[in-house]
């Protein structure tokens, strides 16, 4: 048996298998937290410094130099700013004797209000639960006089070394200043090694697909950079007129609040509510009305409609790729693993899983789940409605879809493929008859409504490139189905479309027996019949009738359309056969190009005009292949 070209083949895995890997690897996350914070943070710290460190490498500084002097401006930047806000902390702490007062004085005004009918319920459930419970410390006070008196029993460890008593001392910032340190370490020498570990990713998993896992790095180096950066950018521009507008009012520790909502704007969702109450709240401590409690609000909810919805979306996209739900998940899934450092990270790490399910088949998964890309195609999205039996949503579908686009662009992109979406179903067994008539009726349905809506308004500009000739008014033609209904709701489509491009004999023949069509095309005199067929399954009763139609009627020119076939004309012209049809067409906009042709060729629209042998039809089957081309 010859070996599979497929790089990937044979690496499928059982959803088992997946599941089993999942929990271990989640599992590692968690018990390995102590590492991989540390490594997961230097990772991004280290996505959204390699630009400056490519700046400063352009003004021909060497790596190792410029990797240095970032790092020491960061570092630099990170004390001072730590300085001023530890020292805001401190003076706050303070003074909190004496915002002791005015907090005081708003309790009491608070609780003056006692009848409210607020207050009144919980005194009676307080009262209530007094009256059950009874009183309290009855039962355990007296005690057992025959009893041993105990013994005491003193605890004490052995002499501590130097780091631990360090530790004692910095108590719960011993972790955190741990964790620091490690960061600084990682991110140094990623920076330095950016190229070498880059590489060695690409070999790690480019085994027979280099250029995937090299687009893949590509994208996440570029655009995991830029949506960094931009963040930051964005979030340190959000804190610096907060806390300058906080300053301006008179709010205490200005500088304290525009870094604290600097830092927590990094925090999905709820680290802009934190960032505001802490200022919130120091205002009515501080001040005796309510009215800067009020400003700082107001200041607030005006930044931040701005940024979310202006500044954001401008810059790099109101959902940076992920969907709000995917966002709250990953917050909540992050926190769980790694706490607050979890949820900082929570956005970049739901990137790059979304990056790997783009790339990975395996992994798929990931980027429906959490990518904010639709999970269906708009065909697929309008067949699955009416399969839900909701023609109405679909319609709504249909009718958004259309806003912006031609009428021929929506019955090419979303009608047409949705019905052959529908004909593979049913001619497979996935759906029976009674689904497949009720799809075909809603489509029809939506088709006349559609073609109501726009008969009053003017040719598309996609239809008159084709139809410009004076004589094209005067055709005669017939869109024939070939074998189902699909073909004769693309039939329609066809001729409202040659209608309102300006023909006015034009006709699409219902479904029947193919005696009963022929006797409708005949009486109809016409001179042009295009035959619609949706393939696979319509191409044999295609070439079938397109053989009866020239028997019997020989000054009848015949177009096959096998609409959205897979191999273009030059296939489509090979499946039907060159002898048989005076040209093929995949899409309205052939059809046009070679109705225009025929017109052309035929004059005023009358019957084909004799030709020499060797050069019969030369010039009407050269449409389709000029377009393929």
């Amino acid at each position: 048996m010859a070996r599979s070209s497929n790089p990937t083949a044979g690496t499928a895995y059982p959803r088992s298998f997946l599941v089993i890997a999942v929990g271990v690897t989640i599992a590692l996350l968690y018990f390995g937290r102590e590492i991989f914070i540390p490594v997961a943070l230097a990772f991004v710290l280290s996505f959204l410094l390699t630009p400056l460190v490519s700046w400063f490498q352009k003004l021909r500084i060497g790596r190792v130099p410029a990797v240095l002097i970032v790092m020491a401006l960061c570092l630099a930047m990170t004390v001072f700013v730590g300085w001023k806000i530890g020292s805001q902390l401190v003076e706050i702490t303070t003074h909190l004797t004496e915002y002791r007062t005015n907090i005081e004085q708003k309790l009491r005004a608070l609780r003056s209000h006692h009848n409210t009918p607020i207050l009144q319920a919980t005194d009676t459930v307080q009262q209530l639960n007094q009256q059950l419970t009874g009183p309290s410390g009855q039962s355990g006070s007296k005690t057992n006089g025959g009893s041993r008196s105990p013994i005491s029993v003193q605890v004490t460890r052995p002499p501590a070394s130097f780091f631990q008593e360090l530790r004692d001392l910095l108590g719960p910032l011993a972790g955190s200043i741990e964790t620091a340190g490690l960061v600084i370490i990682f991110v140094t020498f990623m920076l330095i090694n950016w190229e070498d570990l880059r590489s060695r990713l690409i070999r790690l998993g480019g085994q027979g697909r280099l250029s995937v896992v090299t687009q893949a790095m590509e994208e996440a180096s570029e655009g995991l950079s830029r949506y960094l950066l931009l963040q930051f950018l964005v979030n340190s521009c959000y804190g610096c007129i907060f806390g300058t507008a906080l300053y301006f009012i008179g709010v205490p520790h200005a500088l304290l609040w525009g870094a604290l909502a600097t830092s927590l704007r990094f925090v999905p969702y709820v680290g802009v509510w934190i960032a505001c109450a802490f200022p919130v709240a120091l205002s009515v401590a501080v001040f005796p009305g309510w009215n800067h409690a009020g400003y700082v609000f107001a200041i607030f909810v005006a930044l931040e409609i701005i940024t979310a919805n202006a500044v954001e979306p401008w810059l790099y996209g109101s959902h940076a790729g992920i969907t709000p739900f995917a966002i709250l998940v990953a917050a909540v899934f992050w926190a769980t693993l790694w706490g607050p450092v979890g949820l900082v990270l929570s956005v970049p790490l739901t990137l790059c899983l979304i990056l790997v399910g783009r790339y990975v088949p395996q992994m798929s998964f990931l980027e429906v789940l959490l990518g904010d890309a639709p999970p269906l195609k708009p065909e697929e999205n309008y067949y699955q409605r009416l399969l839900a039996t909701d023609p109405d949503e679909a319609t709504d579908l249909a009718h958004s879809y259309l806003e912006g686009k031609s009428l021929q662009n929506v019955y090419e992109c979303l009608l047409v493929p949705a019905l052959r979406l529908a004909e593979e179903d049913r001619h497979t067994g996935v759906i029976d008859d009674r689904a497949a008539d009720f799809v075909a009726q809603s489509t029809r349905e939506l088709i006349e409504d559609l073609a109501e809506r726009y008969n009053a308004e003017p040719r598309s500009s996609g239809v008159e490139t084709y139809l410009n000739n004076p004589n094209f008014a005067h055709a005669s033609i017939v869109a024939i189905p070939a074998r189902d209904q699909a073909d004769e709701l693309v039939g329609m489509m066809l001729a409202q479309l040659l209608q309102k491009a300006g023909a006015t004999n034009v006709r699409a023949l219902p479904i029947d027996t193919v005696e009963n069509m022929l006797t409708q095309v005949e009486r109809g005199q016409f001179v042009i019949a295009c035959i619609s067929a949706l393939p696979p399954f319509a191409v044999g009763q295609a070439r079938s009738l397109c053989k009866r139609l020239h028997g019997r009627f020989p000054d009848l020119t015949v177009i096959v359309g096998l609409w959205g076939f897979a191999g273009g004309v030059p296939k489509a012209q090979e499946r039907i056969g060159r002898a048989c049809t005076d040209a093929v067409c995949t899409n309205f906009s052939e059809a046009f190009f070679q109705i225009q042709k025929l017109v052309e060729t035929n004059g005023t629209g009358g019957t084909k005009q004799e030709q020499p042998a060797e050069n019969a039809g030369a010039t009407i089957k050269a449409g389709p292949r000029a377009i393929a081309s």
